[in-house]
């Protein structure tokens, strides 16, 4: 038996139907580029109509692509912010309350530690590393991707890569995308696994209930939507004020209306509550107040014709090289001719022409090579729209003994200037609010250790450790290290210039940009204490020091005679000297 429809579902079904088609409308010029994108570099992973029951998906749809270069370069830069952003190899965050990191060894330390060892294995276990890989992929081509992180009975977390032409976004009064709409196609079998059999709607349970089992594979198309729940139309929705996001699923339409709708009564399958985005969405670059980002595909779409035109005529040159279309006199007309190496053909008369007795049949000549080099040109500007000229930063450049490591620093900085912004919005949208989910989960499920008493109510914050990311910090160093260059070269001339610079400042920033350990560097509490033991010292090296002087000076005096029996010590004390001899 369905579920009756409530007066909260009818508001908001009526709402989320409105809200759908509206994000639609708004989507249509970013659906239609998409659709360009995916054809030259990406065509598997874009969605252009929604419809079910489509039989022909195996069928090859990359027909515009016939030099894959283009797509090589969008892998190796989705590649690269794996490796460099979230390696599954390698640590990529740390957690932070304050100064205290889990790289020393208190008991906040250790937690830390411990939290982040099991965050790590959270991400290892589930198909995280495999998700954020299609995230990155579909963000390099795209400009805009999005993931769903899922509780998980089995795995913590399930995350899940919505493709393009199924979803739409929009943003927040603070420029955020957080509200994600989608259409999307289930079997209803997998419907029924997923959302139970008793929230599905009357026509799915006659289907499923098909005693053949012929209508299980049946398709039907279903809408999701997550959005924050600070709208104050929560209670009205039926959604508890303290989830801060609301989620729907519900059948949107079947084979016969795909994109109408449903005509049946609106009965959701699934409504929830979270306390944190489920929707993580991702943008490369971002014009104004848009949406949905732009991407380096965009850019390169151009070149990655221009290559695809060229290749053919290259190919289509060689062919008629190699198998030329043929002239030949009207009397060899039903004649054998022989058009194999070596073979030859007798012409009557060929000789009247002028040609010699001998002659080659093929005198076709296309520029070849030309058209190749142009080519390679291109390749080569269609691989720095992708930034691989970037990720390879020590390849990219020619050898030699003597690179000076300012050099080296100048070098490095300047090919992560283009690319320093989209590794910040990665932190900001995308990395952060996943370490922040995955973290709640972990808690909720009772995963993660009680926190020590010290930090309770006290704000966490992550630092993002990856590659790129020390990569851009060690460009940062190098302003420190040559600014200290520069002061200690003109100490010598003008000692008070140190005047300027706070080395334990300098020293601390430079270390941390380093991604040294903390342990490293003291404290500023252990500082203080060295110093003030050192300034003690000092001060009693100095006492000592005019002791002595003074006690020597008492000698001194004491050993000089001044008259009248008495030393200039007594003459100075005012006392009597003693008899005379």
């Amino acid at each position: 038996m369905a579920r009756e429809s409530t007066p909260a579902d009818l508001a908001l079904h009526r709402y989320s139907v409105g809200r759908l088609m509206g994000l639609r409308v708004n989507r249509y010029s970013w659906w239609t580029h998409w659709r360009e994108l995916a054809d030259y570099f990406l065509p598997r992973r874009y969605k252009w109509i929604i419809t079910p029951n489509q039989m022909a998906r195996g069928s090859p749809i990359n027909q515009h692509i016939l030099d894959s270069s283009g797509c090589i370069f969008a892998q190796r830069l989705s590649a690269g912010l794996v490796s460099g952003k979230s390696s599954p190899t390698s640590p990529w965050l740390r957690m932070k309350i304050n100064r205290i990191d889990s790289t020393k060894t208190g008991p906040v330390s250790l937690w830390l530690a411990e939290v982040e060892r099991l965050l790590y294995l959270i991400f290892a276990e589930s198909n995280f590393y495999n998700s954020i890989a299609v995230f990155y992929h579909d963000l390099v081509i795209f400009g805009t991707a999005a993931m769903l992180i899922y509780e998980d009975f089995k795995s913590v977390i399930n995350c899940i890569n919505p493709c393009l032409g199924e979803y739409y976004v929009d943003i927040d009064g603070n420029y955020r995308p957080c509200i994600f709409y989608r259409e999307f196609t289930f079997t209803v079998s997998a419907l029924v696994d997923e959302f139970g059999y008793e929230n599905c709607d009357s026509s799915i349970q006659q289907l499923y209930d098909d005693p053949s089992g012929a209508n299980l594979t049946r398709e039907v198309i279903v809408a999701h939507s997550i959005e924050p729940n600070n709208d104050g139309r929560g209670h009205e929705f039926g959604f508890p004020d303290h989830f801060t996001y609301r989620e729907a699923y519900w059948v949107w339409g079947g084979s016969t209306s795909p994109q109408g709708g449903a005509n049946a009564p609106p009965t959701f399958l699934r409504r929830a509550g979270y306390y944190e985005q489920p929707c993580i969405i991702g943008r490369w670059d971002l014009v104004s107040n848009d949406a949905y980002g732009r991407s380096p595909a965009m850019d390169g779409l151009p070149d990655q014709k221009q290559i695809q035109l060229e290749t053919r005529r290259k190919a289509q040159a060689i062919d008629k090289m190699v198998n030329p279309p043929l002239v030949a006199d009207v009397q060899l007309k039903n004649q054998p001719a022989n058009l194999t190496p070596g073979g030859i053909t007798y012409v009557t008369g060929f000789t009247q022409g002028g040609k010699p007795g001998f002659a080659s049949v093929y005198e076709t000549k296309f520029p070849v090579q030309e058209i190749a080099g142009d080519l390679e040109l291109v390749k080569q500007r269609l691989s720095q729209v992708f930034f691989n000229d970037i990720l390879r930063v020590a390849s990219q450049y020619e050898t030699r003994s003597n690179v000076t490591a300012v050099e080296w620093d100048l070098r490095k900085s300047e090919s992560l200037v283009m690319l320093g912004p989209v590794l910040e919005r990665i932190d900001d949208e995308v990395l952060k609010p996943i370490v922040e989910r995955v973290f709640a989960i972990a808690n909720r499920a009772g995963i993660l250790p009680p926190p020590p008493p010290e930090i309770q109510g006290q704000m966490m914050n992550i630092e993002f450790v990856s590659m790129l990311a020390q990569a851009q910090k060690a460009t940062a160093a190098a302003g420190i290290e040559r600014l200290l260059q520069l002061t200690g070269g003109l100490v010598g001339v003008k000692p008070e210039v140190m005047d300027n610079i706070d080395t334990d400042e300098a020293i601390d920033q430079y270390s941390s940009l380093l991604n040294n350990s903390p342990k490293i560097i003291r404290s500023p509490e252990q500082l203080v204490q060295i110093r003030q033991q050192r300034a003690q010292q000092a001060q009693q090296a100095q006492q000592a020091q005019i002791a002595q002087q003074l006690s020597q000076g008492a000698k001194n005096l004491s050993q000089t005679d001044v008259g009248g029996g008495a030393n200039a010590l007594q003459a100075m004390l005012g006392q009597q000297g003693g008899p005379q001899q």
